[in-house]
């Protein structure tokens, strides 16, 4: 029991060292072995929009798609006249410019003072039009509607979703104050959702995305809060006498499980949003914390002692027996299942490194996907093509993302200070 204690307090000293307000930056530094080629042309007219410090339309999605790794962008030379979504398409000059997709588009203004941007996105090899979408916008809807229009060509070119439009969550600190913050999948628009002078630690998003669940020391004690994305009000949903933590939903999102020392050593239960209802889960002498949920909610995975060393196991989410699941190492903690219920992400303990690896739930088969030193907090991107996490890096903490084959690495960065607990939320309708 005593080996999960220092897991315990390594977590609140890493929640405890976060930092900065500014919007984080990207860097890719790996890249998939085959990318796809894509030209994406400036939108005729997308000037206009360019108002309040807007990027282009155009640069956002190229800017989306090579983050994926799965795209490579194609220098577009500046045509005059701009080629729109109307225009005839001259396949073997783009095909010279080895180009194999083509987005072309416009951006035109309407009487009631919004815009509307068209798109086609275009097969250059096989010359053919895979279709095109229209938006209506206004200026402040720019990135958003980029976003959209990358996740329509990358999920018309792969065949998966596109995760351009989602956002994610992460802790900061400034200064003495912590805040819980939400942005764009690409670091934009950020915002903070809680400020506080004490730790924010375990942010999770909802199924559905309107809410955020999370453990708050603002009252001098670990409790678990909900609160909804657009509205500024917390609800408390877990406040026993000890420590509550490590919220995870249901995919429902009618449940929370959490971990409670309120009986003793720290166990999982299960609990209404509204704090009702409460069901214990495990009753173990040992310490169990971390549960996650499959995404058929049949198992929740979670982390224990109960073997002698931290390693993941998974019980019936209705309560059961405990099935060990990791056995490669002496320190597995964390887990995170992949949206597919195939894989499972969770940290190992690697020569004395704290990696993220990455476990076939079929065949056993496991892989460390980075190099870092001090990772924690995997988290899959909805299409479960990337792992967000957050790591150590010249003594101060990032977040990276890691594609679940290994290959593409990105660094997201503040200009100063640290960010961790990062949660990637769901796709929205």
């Amino acid at each position: 029991m005593s080996v999960m204690r220092p897991l315990i307090a390594a977590l609140l000293l890493l929640a405890a060292a976060c930092g900065a307000h500014a919007q984080l930056s990207i860097e890719i530094t790996g890249a998939g072995a085959q990318r796809i080629p894509v030209a994406i042309a400036p939108l005729a007219g997308e000037g206009a929009l360019l108002d309040g410090g807007n990027a282009a339309i155009s640069a956002i999605v190229r800017a989306d798609l090579e983050r994926s790794g799965l795209f490579r962008a194609v220098d577009v030379p500046r045509l005059i006249p701009q080629p729109t979504e109307s225009s005839t398409v001259n396949y073997a000059e783009w095909r010279s410019r080895l180009a194999d997709a083509l987005v072309l588009g416009s951006v035109s203004g309407r009487p009631d003072g919004r815009f509307e941007v068209r798109f086609r996105l275009y097969d250059v090899v096989k010359q053919a039009a895979l279709g095109g979408v229209a938006y209506t916008l206004t200026r402040e809807q720019v990135r958003a509607t980029a976003h959209r229009i990358a996740d329509y060509v990358y999920e018309k070119l792969t065949g998966e979703k596109g995760v351009f439009s989602t956002r994610i969550a992460y802790v900061v600190k400034r200064g003495e104050r912590f805040e819980l913050q939400i942005a764009d999948a690409d670091g934009a628009n950020e915002q903070a959702m809680l400020v506080s002078n004490e730790p924010i630690i375990s942010p999770v998003w909802s199924p559905d995305g309107r809410r955020i669940a999370y453990v708050s020391f603002q009252n001098k004690k670990p409790i678990v809060y909900v609160q909804d994305v657009q509205v500024p009000k917390q609800r408390i949903v877990a406040n026993f006498k000890g420590s509550n933590s490590a919220p995870a939903w249901s995919p429902d999102g009618a449940r929370l499980a959490v971990a409670l020392t309120r009986d003793g050593s720290s166990q999982l239960y299960l609990i209404d949003p509204d704090g009702g209802n409460l069901r214990r889960l495990t009753n173990s002498f040992a310490i169990d914390t971390e549960p996650f949920f499959s995404p058929d909610g049949r198992w929740i995975y979670f982390t224990s002692d109960r073997g002698g060393s931290p390693q993941i196991y998974r019980m019936p989410s209705t309560g059961g027996e405990a099935q060990r699941v990791t056995f490669e190492g002496g320190y597995n903690v964390s887990p995170r299942v992949s949206p597919d219920g195939r894989s499972l992400a969770y940290v190992t303990r690697n020569g004395g490194r704290f990696q993220v690896a990455l476990l076939d739930l079929g065949t056993r088969q496991s892989l460390v996907l980075t190099d870092s030193d001090l990772d924690e907090s995997p988290s899959f991107a909805p299409n479960g093509r990337q792992i967000l996490l957050a790591t150590i890096l010249n003594g101060r903490g990032v977040l990276t993302a890691v594609s679940s084959d290994g290959r593409v690495k990105q660094r997201l960065t503040l200009s100063a200070g640290d960010v961790r607990e990062p949660s990637w939320g769901p796709l929205i309708p």
